[in-house]
């Protein structure tokens, strides 16, 4: 029987410090085993995919899970199970796309539809992450808050941490930090477990689409596209996208980054459904909502210190996450359109705009967060809506791209399938998005019902 031989580099750069550019002599160990061969291969691969993923499930996505669940209980879990594919679909375009380019998000929309639309799409992208950002910093002011920790030096503190892992010339390092970060999710599972005991009901709930009790109304329909625009963001596209680019992935690494992005979307939702269920604690005992910080509070006599304790650490390892992978996102796409040069591979002194960008979204950010009687949990939801809201845009500049032969090829373009089930997915983005629209403009659009 043969064997395969291969040569896995440790590192992507060179070790001697020689220029950007200058690739020194690989070193590595030999790997003869097929099976083992394909198992590190797909480690050298992994990574963008569960980042891009599991970063969405940021402090937005957390204060919108537990009140979904904390007002509804499980009857919205149905919602995430239908978001599953769509959110590998619109990823897995990403990823191929950046694989054939070499380019970032942001660099592509300016060449193939010009500096108009380019500027379009850069502004809706910076305007959609500062405001998350902010979530993200109101999320750890909420969490440390209830902790005893003074707001106004944890907020400062995490913002200064949040700058110095990204500043270390390395997008090795910051990527094994980062997954250890998504790793640590695997917590809400334990806390859904001791908040919910499951059974025939709550399958029900996942499998069976429908209205929760209450009947349609103007609440569940602003929760409803929160939802949807915490799970599938604007970021993601430029984000994965620019990682690829940065990461080198290359057209035989394809199928390993698709798996990587499947592992992505089904854990990310995974933990979206943990958190709904430990919303769902509050629905079932019937206490009120105003953040998840305030609510794991309120079950502590119930569920206990430590439910509380976890409650209050997974919101602020959400927040975390989310403010590195969307100040990236925001870098990267400034970068790109500035031809300044933007890479974690490069020093500070090599890319002074792209770690100037990521430094200046992390820091107003943060301060907005610390002006006394900001409404942090309203500006959590209302910028999941918002998201929701500009996301059509976004998937049809994506969907245009991947139908771009002359860019991608016979190949890598979408098949007819592809393109169904895309344009399947925007025509119920916009529907949503008139629907809120609507709701705005006539408040009673859609009054209480029994049901």
């Amino acid at each position: 029987m043969s064997t395969r031989t291969t040569t896995i580099p440790k590192a992507q750069i060179n070790p001697t410090g020689a220029p950007a550019g200058v690739v020194a002599r690989p070193v590595g160990v030999p790997v003869r085993s097929p099976l083992l061969y394909r198992v590190v291969t797909f480690l050298m691969v992994f990574g963008p995919g569960l980042i891009v993923m599991e970063a969405d499930n940021d402090a937005g996505a957390v204060s919108t899970y537990v009140q979904a669940g904390a007002q509804y209980g499980t009857h919205l879990l149905w919602l995430l199970f239908l978001l599953l594919p769509i959110c590998y679909f619109i990823q897995e375009m990403v990823v191929r796309l950046g694989i054939a380019t070499g380019k970032g998000h942001a660099a592509i929309i300016y060449e193939r539809f010009g500096t108009w639309w380019g500027r379009f799409s850069l502004f809706d992208l910076l305007l959609v992450n500062f405001l998350t950002l902010v979530t993200e910093f109101a999320a750890i002011s909420l969490a440390t808050s209830q902790m005893g920790l003074d707001a106004r030096l944890a907020v400062p503190l995490s913002a200064v941490a949040l700058v110095a892992i990204v500043i270390t010339g390395s997008y090795r390092r910051w990527e094994r930090f980062t997954v250890v970060l998504c790793l640590l999710d695997i917590a809400w599972f334990v806390l859904a477990r001791h908040a919910h005991h499951g059974g025939t009901p709550m399958l029900h709930d996942v499998l069976v689409p429908h209205v929760p009790p209450g009947g349609v109304s103007p609440d569940l329909v602003f929760l409803v596209i929160a939802i949807v625009g915490t799970t599938i963001a604007p970021w993601q596209l430029f984000f994965q996208q620019s990682a690829v680019a940065d990461k080198r992935l290359r057209f035989a690494d394809l199928p390993w980054a698709r798996l990587d992005t499947l592992i992505g979307a089904t854990f990310t939702v995974a933990v979206a459904g943990a958190m709904m269920l430990v919303g769902d604690a509050g629905y079932r005992h019937h206490l009120p909502f105003t953040d998840p910080a305030a609510l794991g509070t309120s079950l502590a006599p119930i569920l206990g210190p430590a439910f509380r304790t976890g409650l209050l650490l997974l919101m602020c390892n959400a927040a975390v996450l989310g403010t590195t992978a969307i100040s990236l996102a925001s870098a990267w796409a400034y970068a790109e359109v500035r031809e300044s040069g933007g890479s974690l591979e490069h020093t500070v002194a090599e890319a002074p705009q792209f770690y100037g960008a990521y430094a200046a979204c992390v820091g107003l950010a943060a301060g907005l967060v610390l002006i006394p009687g900001t409404p942090l949990n309203l500006i959590i939801i209302g910028v999941q809506v918002l998201a929701g809201v500009m996301l059509p845009s976004a998937v049809i500049f994506l969907q245009l791209l991947l139908n771009d032969k002359e860019l991608l090829g016979e190949r890598f373009v979408n098949r007819p399938w592809n393109n169904a089930v895309n344009w399947t997915i925007i025509v119920a983005l916009f529907v949503l998005s008139l629907v809120l629209a609507a709701q705005q403009v006539a408040p009673n659009l859609f009054p209480s019902s029994a049901g």
